[in-house]
């Protein structure tokens, strides 16, 4: 029986010691043990959806979805130059919800919830309780917009956009549409990876229904996370004509292999997908453990670049909070 994605999110785990227990993994063979685990989880509440969680080799302390989500004591390690809002984006936050820090596009946080909570969330400090899109909220924001003509793109982020409910969001979409300048409307999710179920009818209507040109920018990883239900909601967006993007966070442990991201584009674009960004980490606190220097970064680069084609290498970008662009890494 295939539950509704909300249920499915409700069903999800929310214990660390209940996660080991459903893989098969002692939790004392771990960094700090069963009291890290917990440590990590007081920190940052843990969310594993069960559909990804199935995505994840039992037994194996080490598989790389795991590590994405696994609560460690070392979060709690202060670490120089790694802070809570690494991005500074408080600086570019005029409304409750609104971040406006490029002149041609604005961000939304269209919702502070996540279907998972992926332990290097450069957002897990983030005030979303003064955030949030509430009416009011998002009145303010529409007046804000007439007044920035030059804006005309709306990326809806979080938390995650698709953890909001359909009719929500189809009003949210409509409203936005009103606005003249408005060409696109990119959507930033992770939730189709690990509930594929979110692809129902009623947001593909939505999405097809909209005079907007709507890219869906998906966040993945590793290959591994590319399962068969996920596939199977990547054809039904497709048949949407919706551009479908990927955007990566390069990752101490997980993908920091030249050979991972290279059969991770190649796994994407099987299913029409192109890779966008490879995102150099962003200095949270709480995730030093997956940092991976510039300089590595590079050579990881480098190595992808002999691979693939040019056209299946995601571009390697760090953001700096005082910059007007994205930077490029180079090589």
């Amino acid at each position: 029986m295939t539950h509704h994605w909300s249920e499915t999110l409700k069903r999800a785990v929310r214990d660390p010691l209940e996660l080991c227990r459903l893989l098969n993994i002692n939790p004392e063979q771990l960094p700090g043990g069963t009291s890290g685990l917990q440590q990590g989880h007081q920190l940052f509440r843990t969310l594993v959806p069960h559909p990804f969680i199935n995505l994840m080799q039992r037994g194996n302390p080490q598989d790389p979805l795991l590590l994405q989500v696994l609560p460690l004591a070392q979060e709690n390690l202060p670490q120089a130059g790694f802070v809570a809002d690494p991005l500074q984006e408080h600086q570019s936050n005029p409304l409750p919800g609104l971040i406006h820090k490029y002149q041609s596009r604005v961000l939304l946080t269209s919702s502070g919830a996540c279907a998972i909570n992926c332990r290097y969330c450069f957002r897990r400090h983030f005030p979303y309780a003064e955030n949030s899109l509430s009416q009011q909220a998002t009145s303010a924001i529409l007046d804000y917009l007439q007044h920035h003509p030059k804006v005309n793109e709306v990326i809806l982020s979080g938390g995650d956009p698709l953890a909001t409910p359909d009719l929500r969001l189809a009003d949210k979409i409509q409203q936005l549409q009103q606005l003249p300048q408005l060409k696109r409307l990119r959507i930033h999710t992770r939730l189709p990876v690990v509930l594929p179920s979110r692809i129902t009818d009623e947001l593909l209507q939505t999405l097809a229904s909209t005079h907007l040109k709507v890219i869906l920018v998906l966040h993945i990883n590793h290959p591994q996370e590319v399962g068969t239900e996920l596939c199977e909601a990547l054809q039904r967006l497709r048949r949407t004509e919706i551009t479908l993007l990927n955007q990566s966070v390069l990752l101490r442990g997980i993908n920091d292999q030249a050979e991972i991201l290279a059969q991770l584009s190649e796994t994407l674009f099987e299913q029409g997908v192109m890779p966008y960004y490879l995102h150099a980490f962003d200095p949270v606190a709480g995730a030093a453990h997956f940092a991976v220097d510039d300089q590595q970064a590079r050579q990881i680069y480098a190595g992808l670049l002999t691979l693939l084609p040019g056209y299946l290498v995601p571009k390697l970008v760090r953001e700096y909070p005082d910059q007007p662009a994205k930077t490029p890494l180079g090589w």
